[in-house]
């Protein structure tokens, strides 16, 4: 058994081409002893994105602050909030995009932990 907080987590600049002030904290993977899934966490800062992209596993989004939008394969703006569930199906294109100017897009993202 495992329990932490995510302020004790090391926050991860996101490196991935495309992605702009993003980053990335890991609280429970494979590391963990986690059989299934790897949870991660997003913070998008203000005006910053992830990458759009695709890969061969599903997302399992939760948006735990703020609010932004979720660029669809076909380049679509789906909006985001505080509250809000998100499935990315498996090679799906997609990206989270934070519009806000002021406060930033955090998200739980849950992935096969084989992906982490």
């Amino acid at each position: 058994m495992k329990i932490t907080s995510l302020d004790r987590i090391q926050k991860v600049k996101v490196k991935m081409e495309g992605a702009k002030d993003a980053w990335k904290q890991i609280p429970i993977s494979k590391n963990d002893g986690s059989p299934i899934f790897s949870f991660r966490v997003f913070t998008v800062e203000p005006n910053g994105y992830t990458p759009y992209h695709k890969h061969p596993y599903e997302h399992l989004n939760y948006i735990i602050e703020g609010h932004g939008t979720l660029v669809t394969e076909n380049g679509e703006e789906r909006e985001v909030k505080k509250g809000d569930f998100a499935l990315v199906l498996p090679d799906e294109k997609h990206q989270y995009r934070n519009k806000s100017a002021r406060e930033p897009l955090i998200m739980i993202c849950a992935v096969p932990k084989e992906y982490e």
